[in-house]
């Protein structure tokens, strides 16, 4: 199909990625997300091939990798640092034609804006969408509303238009656990430059990875009940007890980060939907099928679900709920 108008609600990873490859592939593209300004959420994410090799069909590979860490093995070490299993990725990397990326998210979304050929339309909180015969109009809260051919909801895990395709509210179920995240610089005495380190033991998990500009993504996973009460100024505190004798490594890691530039958020994720689309509205990345963050597949399948989007408008002339169908039937 040729000449299409497509809205996009949500600037993430997902709809960034959407955005680019519907432009490329000849299609008039808005992007519209609720935020005031675009910020990452959360530190890093690791990408592996599939998401990278979506990034080589954009022609993003060669950004890709100045921006991504290099990553040759990972180790899984006990509570006390005794090695478990040492993997060398490079098997894989050679299996697949894809080595993996670890990335700061801000310079992941900063390189995906900048390849973007058009305006992200911010402070833009879409409230509400209605369909007829020539199209879909999104409705904003400013009063603001904007008709097109079809509508991308890639708003995220609490999508707001996830309800208008499934006539329902799903919300996103607590995974259990809180995740610190954040940078700090590489180094070490902390983790070899080309490993990523994972220290597992009483249902907890503390990891470092490496990332470009010298420096590691770490996270530090710990069950608590939701809801559980967060102050930057306490972080330090609660992770060396709750930490309490695990590897020198992770008691390094500690002291080194900034609490007021860490994340904490609770994790959730969202079962499998019944339905990913719905007349001329598709959901997309997070708002389709979030996941907890194991080996970076929310970021990996959002920027699938982008590339596989737009193979379907450009490869049928039966319209577009046909072609969304089948994107739905391969995504789902």
């Amino acid at each position: 199909m040729n000449n299409l108008k497509i809205t996009i609600i949500g600037a993430g990873i997902g709809g960034l990625t959407a955005g680019i490859a519907l432009r490329q592939a000849g299609y008039e593209v808005e992007i519209y997300d609720r935020v005031k300004e675009l910020r990452p959420t959360g530190a890093g994410i690791s990408l592996w091939s599939n998401g990278v090799k979506v990034l080589n069909r954009l022609g993003l590979g060669e950004n890709m990798a100045q921006i991504g860490g290099l990553m040759d093995r990972m180790e899984y070490r006990s509570v006390t640092g005794e090695l478990l299993n040492d993997i060398d990725l490079m098997p894989l990397v050679e299996e697949v034609g894809q080595r993996p990326y670890p990335v700061a998210r801000a310079d992941l979304q900063n390189m995906l804006r900048s390849a973007f050929p058009g305006e992200v339309k911010l402070n833009s909180k879409c409230i509400g969408v209605e369909e007829n015969e020539k199209g879909v109009t999104a409705f904003f809260e400013d009063g603001h509303q904007t008709t097109s051919d079809l509508l991308i909801a890639a708003d995220g895990i609490r999508s707001i238009l996830r309800k208008y395709v499934l006539d329902e509210d799903v919300e996103p179920q607590y995974a259990g656990y809180v995740n610190w995240n954040g940078l700090v610089p590489a180094s070490e005495d902390l983790a070899p430059k080309n490993t990523w380190v994972i220290y597992v033991g009483e249902h907890k998990r503390a990891s470092l990875m490496p990332v470009a500009g010298d420096r590691f993504y770490f996270f530090l996973d710990v069950p608590l009940p939701k809801g559980t009460p967060a102050n930057p100024e306490n972080y330090q505190a609660e992770l060396k007890e709750h930490f309490q004798g695990w590897a020198d490594s992770v008691q390094k890691l500690i002291e080194r980060i900034d609490p007021f530039k860490t994340a904490r958020p609770e994790i959730h994720d969202l079962g499998s939907l019944d339905r990913l689309v719905r007349g001329k509205v598709a959901l997309l990345g997070d708002s389709a099928h979030a996941t907890c963050p194991d080996l970076g597949q929310g970021g990996c399948q959002a920027m699938e679900d982008g590339l596989v989007l737009t193979q379907y408008l450009m490869t049928t002339n039966l319209g577009v709920e046909y072609a969304l169908k089948r994107y739905e039937m391969e995504r789902k």
